[in-house]
């Protein structure tokens, strides 16, 4: 159902919390339509996004994505979390550096992408230095619910040279 790279495991605070992964988080509000209906919207302009729930530490947000609607490539900052597609088909490619390069040092590091097609029910997680853009590259809109613990919904932008094929954060 979602993989877990290596670089994303939330360790939890409590028992408690293991049981509220941020997928399994993610999960209960995306079945839970009813405490999200309202508020779907889409805009032919942009992603949209709306904050369903602060709780527990956690934000939840919608977002609803247009065919052609993506991110950009970026990162969650120091947050960590998890996605899940409610409905329709989404997009991400990852981009890890390659080995010995190290996040936070402000030095370019060579990257690989990974793609990944997720459908519904399907999640995705992240933790600090997960690099990825996420697109509707179908012909249907889709809708996702995002879960971000920690620093709440830090979205930085990350440039990557096409042609060296380098990762550089943020400043």
């Amino acid at each position: 159902m979602f993989a877990v790279p290596e670089n994303t495991v939330a360790l939890p605070e409590s028992p408690a919390r293991v049981a509220r992964h941020p997928v399994r988080v993610a999960r209960d509000y995306a079945l839970d339509r009813d405490r999200w209906r309202t508020l779907l919207r889409y805009d032919p302009d942009e992603r949209f996004a709306a904050l369903i729930d602060r709780t527990d530490g956690d934000e939840v947000w919608l977002l609803s994505w247009l065919p052609g609607q993506y991110t950009g490539v970026h990162d969650h900052g120091f947050a960590t979390g998890a996605f899940t597609v409610v409905s329709g088909t989404l997009t991400e490619t990852v981009r890890r550096r390659a080995a010995g390069e190290h996040a936070g040092t402000g030095a370019a590091g060579h990257a690989a992408a990974e793609v990944h097609t997720l459908g519904e029910g399907q999640s995705r997680v992240f933790g600090p230095g997960y690099v990825h853009e996420v697109r509707n590259d179908g012909p249907d809109p889709a809708i996702s619910v995002h879960v971000y613990r920690a620093e709440g919904r830090t979205v930085r932008p990350v440039h990557v040279d096409p042609l060296a094929g380098s990762v550089s954060e943020p400043g």
